[in-house]
């Protein structure tokens, strides 16, 4: 643990330098797409700059964006939203998250083969890493925390997904102001009692990414915008909401919001307990059939270097 947080004291001090030198041959963009669920991210290697020219350079032009990847998208990365009051980079201090294993899912995430520009001035790479991917660098050895139980449970119906939505600000608890939620890695959600939820404690890695089929699993939430819940069809729902909440979601208000970043939500304690009064609906909670409906302008956050 302390030589992991040596190492991204370390590797933050030169990440300065390290982008200053880089950034003279290569231009980097992308967005958090959090809706998609994706980091998406584009390189693109000025050829002329590099002293290159083609045909003989395109080899070197492909070899210089792959080695320089890893190292130019990394302050993105580290600025990611953990949860309430981190960033990825404070949990890589703290030694919570080997700074290499953060490297590594860069190198394995999607990737678009290297392409020149139409005026074959630059090199163009894309690549894509996926917020479910990233959730599962946190390996947990001990089982799923079980949601609390009410003491009293109430009737509830047997629902096939929890859509929460929060697509409007809404009063942020303790402060007497308002404010637009926000996404991140690992939300939580409270009732109006102030009691948890929902936290990534609760949900069972294994189960999400055996469900989801795809390399690096489920995100423990899922984000969406309004539209995406105001569909034609059985459940409202777009396609892909539709394979994770099923037909008969349980659909949520947001009360407030919570946390030093606005990124936890607060429901009803009436709702809550229809989550937790049922084995089929807790069960939602721990194969993270969660979507969080946000406000469009929160939902797709670019960056550039």
């Amino acid at each position: 643990m302390k030589k992991n947080a040596v190492l991204a004291g370390l590797a933050l001090f030169f990440l300065g330098f390290a982008w200053g030198q880089n950034r003279r041959l290569l231009d980097i963009s992308g967005v958090a797409d959090w809706d998609k669920g994706e980091l998406d991210i584009s390189l693109s290697l000025d050829l002329g700059a590099a002293g290159l020219k083609l045909p003989s350079g395109r080899i070197q032009a492909e070899e210089i964006i792959e080695k320089e990847y890893a190292v130019l998208i990394r302050p993105f990365l580290l600025a990611l939203k953990a949860d309430s009051s981190s960033t990825l980079g404070d949990l890589v201090q703290r030694g919570e998250l080997p700074l290499e294993e953060l490297d590594r899912l860069s190198i394995e995430g999607k990737r678009i083969p290297p392409s020149l520009s139409t005026d074959l001035s630059r090199m163009n790479a894309s690549y894509s890493i996926g917020m479910g991917a990233i959730r599962a660098l946190f390996k947990r050895t001990q089982r799923p925390v079980e949601t609390v139980r009410p003491v009293m449970p109430v009737p509830a119906a047997d629902y096939s997904g929890i859509i929460i939505i929060a697509s409007e600000e809404l009063p942020v608890h303790g402060r007497n102001t308002r404010a637009l939620a926000i996404p991140c890695i690992f939300p939580k959600i409270h009732d109006t009692e102030m009691k948890l939820i929902y936290d990534r404690s609760m949900a069972d890695p294994a189960a999400a990414d055996s469900e989801a089929g795809r390399s690096g699993g489920r995100p423990l939430v899922s984000y969406a915008s309004e539209a995406a819940i105001f569909q034609p069809g059985p459940s409202g729902l777009d396609e892909r909401l539709a394979k994770l909440a099923g037909p008969k979601p349980l659909r949520i208000l947001a009360r407030g919001i919570y946390g030093q970043n606005p990124t936890d939500l607060i429901i009803d304690r009436e709702d809550a307990l229809l989550i937790t009064s049922s084995e089929n609906n807790r069960r939602l909670l721990r194969e993270s059939r969660v979507v969080f409906v946000l406000n469009n302008s929160v939902l797709k956050v670019p960056f550039d270097g």
